[in-house]
């Protein structure tokens, strides 16, 4: 059974009603535990487990220096491509908004690589939008020669695609993919998702099992929280991304914490908000359940909110991010993904992180030493 075969086996509802169920002992229980299991994940992100937030965060704390050390990984985000073959409800790129659709030619990347890595950035996170014909492999490869070569790690945020392509990226020096569940409600993915690929549930959900097959350094989960419960939504992510862990160890796992922001477009209400303090509930109950995960924070946060939380959990984060093909060499139309809140320069962050006592972590990946740091 592949790890998305036994997440497929999986019920909403039971799982729901086991985590709205967990009690004050439970909680207290799965705090004291030196190695929590999914079950107590339950607990920790429960209503029960709200009245307990100062005491997970002082333990995810711990955790996260004990692990990680004094540090926090920079990257930003590069927009190839605003070109999306889907119609996703939620999302600024979907295919029936008309505005103008953008993909970069090389040169256009070629201003784009020069412009992050004058900011410092030697981290990268490409993005397209889900356009299999204009923006998928025949472009990927002419496009990634361009960017591979000036930074030590370079992410991927684009259409899940078979073992053999995930394959041809890593030859290509890609490092990691990030492909989202969005929600792991089979009929609410259904409501949100109307046309396009990514109507396909089951072969999404299989992607985290295609990248660790293909030897993939690191796989990216996440859910975008309110699209369904966020609780029971958030309840899936960990055990797949528990299960990706260990049936494909020699990989890494980053889980991300995108919560509903407003696009181009208008997008749509959260159905089950989450609040700040319950944001950092969830992501301290992350720490304890899996140590070593990298968790990360995009700049879709308040800058309040990013400088508060990162010293508890947080491992990798975004910075000075635009949300448009070309935003970076200079002022762009394009339509922007979603609205951004932390909108301080890459300076102003790195002095928020310094002052909180961390340490900027710019290089992911030294290759003279064949190893990860």
């Amino acid at each position: 059974m592949t790890v998305a075969q036994h997440m497929l086996a999986q019920n909403w509802d039971d799982i729901r009603l086991k985590l709205y169920s967990k009690t004050s002992q439970q909680v207290r229980a799965a705090l004291a535990s030196p190695r929590p299991t999914w079950e107590d994940f339950l607990a920790l992100i429960s209503p029960a487990g709200e009245p307990y937030l100062e005491t997970l965060a002082l333990k995810a704390k711990k955790i996260t220096r004990q692990r990680f050390g004094n540090t926090v990984s920079l990257f930003v985000p590069l927009y190839l491509s605003n070109l999306c073959a889907n119609e996703c409800t939620y999302c600024g790129f979907t295919m029936s908004n008309r505005i103008k659709r953008t993909k970069l030619d090389k040169q256009a990347v070629a201003n784009e690589v020069a412009a992050i890595k004058a900011m410092g950035f030697d981290s990268v996170l490409l993005v397209t939008g889900e356009h299999e014909t204009k923006a998928g492999m025949a472009y990927f490869r002419e496009i990634l020669p361009a960017i591979t070569p000036h930074f030590s790690f370079v992410a991927m945020e684009v259409q899940p695609l078979d073992t053999c392509d995930y394959r041809a990226l890593k030859q290509l020096g890609v490092n990691s993919v990030l492909v989202y569940q969005e929600t792991y409600h089979p009929q609410r993915y259904g409501h949100y998702h109307l046309r396009g690929n990514k109507q396909d549930f089951s072969y999404r959900l299989d992607t985290p099992d295609r990248l660790g097959k293909a030897g993939m350094k690191k796989i990216g989960l996440g859910a975008l929280l309110g699209l369904s419960d966020w609780r029971t939504d958030s309840a899936f992510t960990a055990l797949h991304s528990e299960r990706i862990q260990n049936t494909y160890w020699q990989s890494r796992v980053s889980v991300s914490f995108p919560r509903i922001r407003p696009c181009s477009g208008g997008g749509i209400d959260a159905v089950s908000a989450i609040t700040d303090k319950q944001l950092v509930q969830l992501i301290c109950a992350y720490r304890v359940f899996l140590p070593d995960a990298e968790l990360s924070l995009s700049t879709r946060e308040s800058p309040w909110f990013r400088d508060n939380v990162v010293p508890l959990a947080i491992t990798t984060m975004s910075a000075a991010s635009q949300t448009q093909p070309g935003g970076y060499s200079e002022p762009s139309a394009a339509l922007a993904q979603f609205s951004t809140e932390d909108t301080r320069s890459v300076t102003e962050v790195t002095q928020a992180i310094t002052q909180s006592g961390l340490e900027v972590v710019w290089r992911d990946w030294l290759p003279g030493f064949g190893c990860e740091v």
